[in-house]
């Protein structure tokens, strides 16, 4: 087998959402890329799952939309929630454009997808069981010039590379490497992700209820139903301490109808918790290197953005430094341009859900008051609200479209 080669033009650290979409445009441009996984598959569970209407017309522009057809998903047209007792419904059936939904896949579908794709361009190369492990500096020590990394069979080794992308999570060991701390924002709640049966005439699509000290949003899987159960900010080991009966009267409570199956729920090493956390770095780049995604903001679960936020920070990369990369060079100039293209629609994305927590979730997970926040009464009361957030959870404030040179047939 000939030796990988030791250099790149662009290297990217992790194949989630981010990479790989950064990794496919980039190699459709010209640039050669490589993107390395620390994992030998993409096989992870309770991973963002949900595609949104912007990210499905982007695979359409990609010639990538006859294929994410054929891999088994479910679509999601209403999101209907309970606020304290106060319904509230967002239709995404009036959204402008072909996809008046959201897709439910699982994400190692959509990330295998990607890979496939990118594979068949001869810039490409994806190294899965291999983790960049710290960053090379160029002699003025300022400058970052590639990684270190632990191949498959465990060597360290070393890649050089014009530009390095960090597109490792919210984890980020690109952001660590750098010293980066982002700022964090807070969030009154954790995740609990389970899965429950789901039987012919139940309910389909997303629902939630939140009431006091409760919440619970069921998503239609097809024979099973994905749960999110909300629970107050770091109380995972209290509640676990608990028992199983406790957790099966909270989702009764919430979800009367769960009753018939909740035994099927027997063990929390089926109870997986989501830390969640709601950050942004102040700065994304510096000379040689740029963050995006998670490792550049991370985000709440509230409306499921982070897939499509993540896959539009690579987008826009891909659009602004194809042409710099093709010729070999990166400056920080272009890279502030990623940052300055993407950081609006975060901090936006970011204010809503920082709202939401304050004023939708902290609310009910802790008042004794049985009416349902104002803010929840008025976007109840007007349509017009309500199509607005259907818009911005779906589609998104600044939706990024394929750069003409990566487009197939769409």
């Amino acid at each position: 087998m000939p030796r990988q080669s030791d250099k790149t033009t662009c290297l990217v650290a992790g194949a989630g959402p981010a990479g790989m979409m950064l990794g496919l445009l980039l190699a459709r441009a010209g640039v050669d890329v490589t993107v390395m996984e620390k994992h030998a598959d993409f096989l992870r569970d309770f991973r963002g799952d949900t595609v949104h209407a912007s990210t499905l017309g982007l695979l359409d522009q990609l010639g990538l939309g006859p294929r994410f057809a054929s891999i088994p998903h479910r679509l999601i047209e209403t999101i209907r929630m309970k606020l304290q007792g106060q319904p509230v419904e967002l239709d995404l059936h009036r959204l402008p454009g072909r996809h008046q939904h959201i897709a439910l896949v699982p994400q190692w579908d959509l990330l295998e997808l990607l890979a496939d794709a990118a594979q068949t361009e001869p810039t490409f190369r994806l190294l899965r069981s291999t983790e960049v492990t710290g960053l090379l500096r160029g002699a003025d020590g300022a400058r970052v010039v590639g990684v270190e990394y632990r191949d498959s069979s465990g060597e360290t080794r070393q890649m050089r590379a014009e530009l390095t992308v960090g597109c490792d999570g919210r984890s980020s060991t690109v952001r660590s490497a750098l010293g980066w701390q982002p700022r964090g924002f807070g969030a009154p709640m954790d995740v609990w992700w389970l899965r429950l049966p789901r039987r012919p005439g139940d309910p389909g699509g997303l629902a939630g209820v939140f009431d006091t000290g409760h919440g619970t949003i069921t998503i239609d899987r097809g024979d099973y139903y994905q749960i999110a159960h909300v629970i107050p900010k770091g109380s995972d080991a209290e509640m676990r301490a608990q028992g199983m009966p406790a957790l099966h009267r909270a989702l009764v409570r919430t979800v009367p109808w769960l009753a018939d199956r909740i035994d099927t729920l027997s063990s929390f090493d089926d109870v997986k918790l989501l830390d969640v956390q709601l950050n942004r770095l102040r700065r994304w780049y510096s000379d040689g290197v740029l963050c995006i995604g998670d490792a550049a903001h991370a985000m709440s679960p509230v409306g499921g953005i982070g897939i499509n936020l993540a896959v539009a920070d690579a987008v826009a990369a891909a659009r602004i430094l194809a042409g710099p990369l093709r010729t070999g060079r990166a400056p920080a100039a272009r890279l502030a341009r990623v940052q300055a293209r993407r950081w609006a629609p975060t901090a936006f994305m970011q204010a809503m859900q920082r709202a939401i927590h304050a004023r939708v979730v902290a609310v009910a997970m802790t008042s004794g008051d049985p009416q349902p926040p104002r803010a929840v009464r008025l976007v109840a009361q007007s349509r017009r609200l309500r199509w607005v957030l259907a818009y911005l959870v779906a589609i998104g404030p600044l939706p990024e479209h394929a750069p003409r040179y990566a487009r197939r047939g769409g």
